[in-house]
């Protein structure tokens, strides 16, 4: 706001009532000007730029159909994660894609990936994205961009940077200044890097997400709205902008003048498209997210669809003239600590490492009988679609074997531990800077004393040990928080090793995924105080002083234990590394962190890509939270997705947004 004075009223101004007068006017103004920043906080009086209109954009939606540089496009697309594959295999992902018939991939942006602490941005290597979607442009494929900053996907805390919630007044997904400072700060980064990259600026990107299933979350208008500008003035503006909701949380989700999609899983395409099409007559009708698969959560079993049900559903949905993205094209793998979780009716459960999701392409990225089913449907439809016969499927190498091999090395937890902080009562790892992996509190109890060790908040999973011995373990999955003790000497040493499992990647729940101690801890009803904390992101382990493993095994034998062993290869390719000699834990391959393992199932294998390999020698760090000092470790031509998984959580996989899951 300007404020603008002329030579006579400054005159008049001179006099003293004059002086009042201007005094009252500045005083006016100022008013008018607080309320105008109030309101651009909560987004409803915001500088508005222009939604990207059609002479901006290349994609536009017009007379029930998408048009693409004023052809008719219909849209069939295949969902998969640039930070979920090895970099070597882009451009193989992306070949495929092409030769199965889609015209377009859909991706995710990480947020948590690229911005690890506040300020520092990271898009180098395997979180080159500007690349990924340049080679998908080279291989002929348009790119829908979903960049959050809310991403879900089953992805640590959805894609947010943990060290969000070391700002206690921090409210995700909220209007709340905490909030939208960092995230607005963060879209401009990645604007920079991806803007130019819209197809309306010669780039591949046809459509750009605004946030991501918001309506499953809540139904503040303002907050999206405030979204919207802040893509808008991050420079997405040359690409057709959209919402994604599922069915019934269309009218939460979403907002006027901005195109709608649908997100649902098999068999519940016709009652979907048919929300969809009331919600927004005459307007194209696109599935956001078709899940033609699953995801696993450790503990229960295992989840396939009917890939029949999928093909005939598909095909259906080609013939009516509807865009479609396949939720997922290609899982791959969620390597090292980002895997996310979910709670259903108060139960925590976290995800496995792999994520195959029974996609068409596996994942290892080989082609299934499902990929091939589809690639006839989309053969058959070739006119109706506009898409020319697809290229020939790429050859896939063959995965190889490693010949069993022992771990003869280790170093103890207790002997490798860091310097620690020192504090009257525990914190949870955010507030100390860390943001994954484990964190250890270690505190004396002075006189032998029975009770019960209770903990007013406690994530995710912790063992308990007196004087270096395992005494017990809590579990979250099991509702578990208290553990009775039994200390008979003075001065007993107290450790509890908490592990952070993953965090909630769905729901309000995600404003509470603070890891390790958060509160009091108690003792027989006494709380306990003088803590030494030691973080244990567990970053580097190939520079811990390794050992003889039977050795160091003798010394602490309850340990927690880093085990390392070497393997030679004359060539190298993708193999499955069998965990089923282990118990709990995360492993390293030649430096690549490959993700965690839990001998609970249902998955037993981890995923080797092929690429982080070397002919010659190559070096394996395990950390188990449980000893295995004998164990040894081999490859596997297929994965072990399907093992047995204990009754006592229940086995159903429960789907959120009205998924059906067998």
């Amino acid at each position: 706001m300007t404020i603008k004075i002329d030579r006579l009223l400054w005159c008049r101004l001179r006099s003293v009532a004059g002086k009042l007068l201007f005094l009252t006017l500045m005083l006016v103004c100022s008013s008018a000007l607080a309320f105008a920043a109030k309101q651009a906080a909560d987004g409803s009086a915001t500088k508005e730029i222009s939604t990207a209109n059609p002479a901006q954009t290349a994609l536009v939606p017009r007379d029930r159909k998408f048009y693409l540089n004023g052809q008719p496009y219909q849209i069939l697309s295949g969902e998969m994660h640039y930070s979920r594959i090895p970099r070597a295999y882009w451009r193989d992902r992306l070949k495929m894609a092409k030769a199965m018939g889609l015209n377009t991939i859909s991706t995710y942006v990480f947020w948590n990936m690229h911005e690890p602490k506040a300020g520092v941005y990271d898009f180098s290597g395997n979180l080159d994205v500007a690349e990924f979607i340049r080679i998908a442009q080279q291989e002929g494929l348009n790119v829908i961009l979903r960049p959050g900053p809310y991403t879900c996907a089953e992805w640590e805390l959805g894609g947010y940077p943990a060290w969000l919630l070391s700002d206690p007044k921090m409210v995700l997904r909220s209007n709340e200044p905490q909030y939208m400072i960092p995230t607005e700060r963060w879209m401009m980064r990645l604007g920079k890097e991806l803007a130019p990259l819209q197809m309306g600026r010669g780039g591949p990107i046809i459509a750009v997400q605004l946030e991501n299933e918001y309506g499953s979350f809540g139904s503040d208008k303002a907050y999206l709205r405030h979204m919207r500008q802040i893509l808008l003035q991050a420079g997405f503006t040359n690409a057709l902008m959209y919402t994604a909701d599922g069915d019934a949380e269309l009218s939460k989700g979403t907002l006027p003048g901005v195109p709608a999609v649908v997100n649902f899983g098999a068999g519940n395409a016709k009652e979907s498209f048919s929300a969809l099409e009331k919600f927004e007559p005459g307007m194209p009708l696109m599935s956001g997210e078709y899940w033609d698969g699953w995801y696993d959560q450790w503990g229960r079993k295992h989840v396939v669809r009917d890939q029949k049900i999928i093909a005939d559903e598909y095909e259906w949905m080609l013939s009516q003239g509807y865009s479609v993205n396949l939720y997922m094209f290609h899982g791959g793998t969620t390597f090292g600590f980002m895997n996310g979780a979910n709670i259903y009716d108060g139960t925590y459960y976290p995800d496995v490492t792999s994520y195959d999701y029974d996609a068409p392409l596996n994942e290892s990225g080989r082609p299934t009988p499902l990929y091939y089913a589809l690639r006839e449907i989309i053969a058959r439809h070739d006119k109706a679609t506009g898409i020319p016969p697809p290229p020939a499927v790429p050859h896939s190498p063959p995965t190889i074997t490693v010949p069993p091999f022992s771990l003869t090395e280790s170093a103890s937890l207790w002997n490798t531990l860091p310097h620690p902080t020192l504090l009257t009562n525990p914190l949870p790892m955010e507030t100390l800077g860390q943001s994954y992996g484990y964190i250890l509190y270690r505190t004396v109890i002075a006189n032998p004393v029975q009770g019960e060790l209770a903990f007013e908040h406690l994530q995710d999973y912790a063992q308990i040990y007196l004087n270096g011995s395992l005494v017990g373990t809590l579990d979250r999955r099991l509702h578990q928080d208290r553990l009775p003790l039994d200390v008979t000497t003075k001065n007993t040493q107290l450790d509890v090793l908490v592990e952070n499992s993953g965090r909630v990647n769905f729901t309000p729940a995600i404003r509470t995924e603070w890891k390790g101690i958060r509160g009091a801890v108690t003792l027989a009803g006494n709380t306990l105080t003088g803590w030494q904390i030691y973080n244990l992101p567990m970053t580097d382990p190939g520079t811990l002083p390794f050992s003889n493993a039977r050795a160091a095994n003798t010394d602490t034998p309850s340990a927690p234990t880093f085990y390392r062993g070497h393997f030679s290869l004359e060539k190298t390719g993708d193999t499955f590394l069998d965990m089923r000699s282990m118990k709990k834990g995360v492993v390293w391959i030649n430096g690549h962190i490959l993700g965690r393992f839990w001998d609970i199932g249902p998955l037993n294998s981890l995923y080797v890509p092929g690429p982080w390999l070397k002919t010659g020698g190559n070096t394996v760090v395990v950390f188990d939270l449980f000893p295995q000092p004998d164990s040894k470790l081999s490859g596997l031509h297929a994965p072990l997705l399907d093992g047995e998984v204990p009754s006592i959580v229940g086995k159903k996989a429960v789907a959120p947004l009205g998924a059906s899951v067998p």
